[in-house]
Order: structure tokens, then sequence, then C-alpha cells
């Protein structure tokens, strides 16, 4: 059971990572490759996968050499590129103690070259980077656009969520057995732990290629990440569910999804109504919604209600590029 402690100032910490994550995503996508589980599922896509990563990703197993990875490599960059910078700006203590804590286990000798991460050489680290680089290229990019759309409407899912219920009720009903109590939050995970948040805040992460528990990131002076997964349950596919625009429509409902397109320009509620074919009272109840989440803006102009889509509700109906 992993159980997270939060204080006042915490629960104004919570967020949702606006974007998806690469090297998260990589990292869940490895974690899924290497468990022996599902093999009626997922036993084609990671023979497959095995087959097709090439010759450059094999440090990757001795960075990993059991079933824990160093939390040096668990960020938040937006973009790859910003992902495999924030992976080398690493503090020096951190990444020494990270490797030492996942070969305490280990009878078998360290290889040179994380002998030499170790010291922080700069070739090791050159290694690394072109590790992970192709590892993303083989693994995730074939279906980073699939990753894209159902990140933007679990965000969505999820804004919907907080606006009518609350963060409490969120995290309770993040995953299967999850549980608010008091100011302590409760799911199962890996092992038994604790972890205080004192102020740091959680950063929520939808993974789309692990389908177990949790998995929690937690390293000193930084949010503290809780990845869940939030997939089909199945490997992805380069075509997809659909576009990103048909995900983003299955979680705010047709209607609502074509208010908040029109709402790129400033509509009245009757207006709004004429436009979506219902009368005055449902359009301003979708509206009311997507207020809620944060999606759109009403102010009042005399006599008029004007509606219009905010930066955010405008980033949901675009395509993300990484």
């Amino acid at each position: 059971m992993i159980r997270i402690h939060f204080t006042a100032a915490d629960f104004a910490r919570v967020r949702f990572a606006s974007r998806p994550a690469p090297l998260q995503e990589l990292n869940a996508a490895l974690m899924t490759m290497t468990r022996p589980t599902d093999e009626l599922l997922f036993g084609r896509w990671r023979r497959r996968l095995l087959r097709s990563l090439p010759a450059t990703v094999l440090p990757l197993r001795d960075l990993v050499p059991t079933d824990e990875a160093p939390r040096f490599i668990d960020v938040l960059g937006d973009s790859l590129r910003e992902s495999l910078d924030l992976v080398r700006a690493s503090q020096t203590d951190l990444v020494r103690s990270e490797i030492e804590r996942v070969y305490a286990r280990r009878t078998s000798p360290v290889p040179p070259w994380i002998r030499d991460l170790h010291r922080g050489d700069a070739d090791a680290w050159d290694i690394l980077r072109r590790a992970q680089q192709a590892a993303f290229d083989a693994v995730v990019r074939p279906v980073w656009p699939v990753v894209q759309g159902l990140h933007q409407a679990e965000f969505t899912r999820h804004a919907l969520a907080v606006a009518e219920h609350g963060t409490g009720a969120v995290l309770a009903s993040l995953v299967p057995g999850a549980r608010l109590r008091d100011d302590v939050w409760e799911f199962e995970g890996s092992g038994a732990r604790d972890v205080a948040l004192r102020g740091r805040g959680v950063v929520l992460l939808p993974t789309f290629h692990w389908t177990a528990h949790p998995v929690v990131s937690c390293v000193p002076d930084r949010p503290v990440i809780v990845t869940y997964p939030a997939g089909p349950g199945l490997p992805l596919s380069p075509a997809g569910p659909g576009s990103t625009n048909d995900a983003l429509a299955g979680v705010l409902g047709r209607t609502r999804f074509e208010a908040l397109l029109l709402l790129a320009q400033e509509h009245t509620t009757s207006r709004l109504a004429r436009r979506l074919g219902v009368s005055n009272a449902t359009a301003s109840a979708h509206a009311a919604a997507l207020r809620g989440a944060g999606l759109i803006t009403t102010v009042r102009a005399g006599r008029a209600v004007l509606h219009q889509r905010t930066a955010l509700g405008s980033l949901l109906v675009q395509r993300r590029d990484s």
C-alpha cells in the first residue's frame, strides 16, 4: 500500500500534467515490455519490439539491472530533447546514490560504463542519451500521436471531474481501490511506502503503456510524480483509436465539444444555442460545465452573456506535437 501524506498546502499543489512526458511514457513501455505477465494481450507486442530494438538500446539494461529504475531518469519534459536534457542535468549526488541503490542487490560486476556514469564521465552520459533516444524512436515514437490524443482526452476528463466533484474526490477515484482518509491518499502499489509531501505537491501523469498499479517517483526537491495507467489495456497501434478531436468529443460529449469549437469566437448564449440547435437553457448548462472546467470564460455585457474559449480550451482542441 502506498500512502501519500498531504498538508493543506499540498492539496492546492495537485496538478495534472498538461502534456504527456516522453521519457516517462518510454519508461512505462519498457516496464511493460519486460514484465512476464499478460502474455495473451502483450506477448506478440513484446516480441515484435524486442526484435526491433537496435544495439544502441542495450545500455538501458545495465542502467536498470533489477525491477527498479534509478529515479534520476524520472523527468517531466514536454519534448524528448527537453527530457534528455533534464536527465543530463540531474544532481551528481542523486545520480551516484541511485546507481548505488539499484546495484545494491546485484552480485555481478558493475559494467564499466555504469562506473563511468557514477563518476560523471561525459562519454558515459552520451551512451545513456543515445540509448534513451534510440529506445524512444523504436518503442514510443510510432504511437506518439496516439499517446498525445489519449492524454488530451484524459486531461479533459480530469478537468471536468475536478470542476464537478473537487480534487479530493478525484484522488479517491483515480485508480481502483484508491481512497482519501483525512490527509492521507492511499492506493495499491509495489510494497509498502509512506511519502510525506511537505509542500512539494503532486503531479498526476497518465500513461498508456502500463496496466498495473500506479508508479510513484519521489525525488528530493521535486514534486512527487504519480504515474497511473489510463490506456485501453492493450498495446497501442499507430492507427490509434481515432483522431484527437474524436477522443476529446468522446470525453466531453459531442454537443459540448461542438460548443468548444464554436467558442473560438465570442458567442452569446442565445447565438450559441441557435448554432448548436438546442434551447437557451441547454446551451447555458453546457457553457456552465465547460466554464467549470476552465475551458471557457463567461462575462456579462449589459443584458447579454458572452462566452469564449480560454487558452486551455484552445490547447485541448489542437493536436500537440512533440
